[in-house]
């Protein structure tokens, strides 16, 4: 989908901040068989201006800049990150896979436990162009599933779709599962490392030339290659800075939900 078409209006949103860190019993027996793991009524839920498209800016025109992470390999910089956010009290969104909160409960916990927001990034990390809408559903949920079994907490009501491949029916699907689907202004390619080219010196360029209000950024955690080297969390540091001395502040993600 073309993001600058689907760019929404720069307009404050004035939504009700609401907490996506509340403690959850995991679903058991017939609920998870019945498919366990969609959205609750009466849990927060994304704002209509999260709606009906896929979000690569959110819609304000505050100087606010959102970081988040996707977590779909191992755990390698991952208390980095924490440690670094921690350190400059700024929150962030992780967006976890099923299979990885499955593999990895602890990390995915320890992102909960730090006060972070955790996302919706599927199952099991397939297009979602080349699935059925039940297919969809059956990802979405299983992830949901997972996340909230590993973490202890209910996870937000955002989802990002693998490798950013969405269509208008795919956005619809997740929409009404109860899920914005929150992608990114840029990715700073830092997943790609050394072998693909990358240093920490062009994350940190990819980062700072993705500024605006609303800027969504996009980093990982855990690394692809065998040589454990997470040039996002390298680079942290110098994005938050960079970051703080352009006018912006970093946003939780959590301000652009309501109370249903």
């Amino acid at each position: 989908m073309d993001a600058g078409r689907r760019a929404v209006s720069a307009a404050l949103l004035t939504g009700v901040l609401v907490s996506g860190s509340r403690a959850v019993a995991a679903p058991t027996g017939p609920e998870r068989r019945a498919g366990a793991g969609a959205r609750a009524a009466a849990g927060p839920r994304p704002a209509a201006s999260l709606l009906g498209q896929e979000i690569r800016r959110l819609p304000t025109s505050r100087r606010v800049v959102a970081l988040t992470f996707n977590a779909a390999w191992d755990e390698s910089g991952l208390d980095t990150v924490l440690a670094e956010l921690r350190r400059r009290k700024a929150p962030a969104t992780f967006f976890p896979t099923g299979t990885y909160a499955e593999a990895r409960p602890a990390a995915v916990r320890a992102m909960a436990e730090a006060g972070h927001g955790l996302g919706n990034h599927s199952y099991s990390h397939p297009y979602f162009d080349d699935l059925s809408t039940q297919e969809r559903a059956r990802e979405v949920r299983a992830a949901d599933v997972a996340i909230r079994t590993a973490s202890g907490v209910e996870p937000l009501p955002f989802f990002r779709f693998p490798y950013s491949s969405t269509t208008q029916d795919a956005v619809a699907d997740v929409n009404e599962l109860g899920y914005a689907a929150i992608e990114f202004t840029n990715d700073t390619n830092g997943y790609l490392g050394p072998a693909g080219g990358m240093t920490v010196d062009k994350v940190v360029r990819r980062a700072v030339g993705s500024l605006g209000p609303g800027a969504v950024l996009q980093m990982h955690v855990g690394s692809s290659a065998d040589d454990g080297v997470v040039l996002d969390a390298q680079a942290l540091p110098r994005i938050v800075d960079a970051v703080m001395e352009e006018g912006y502040e970093v946003v939780d993600l959590r301000e652009f939900l309501v109370a249903s």
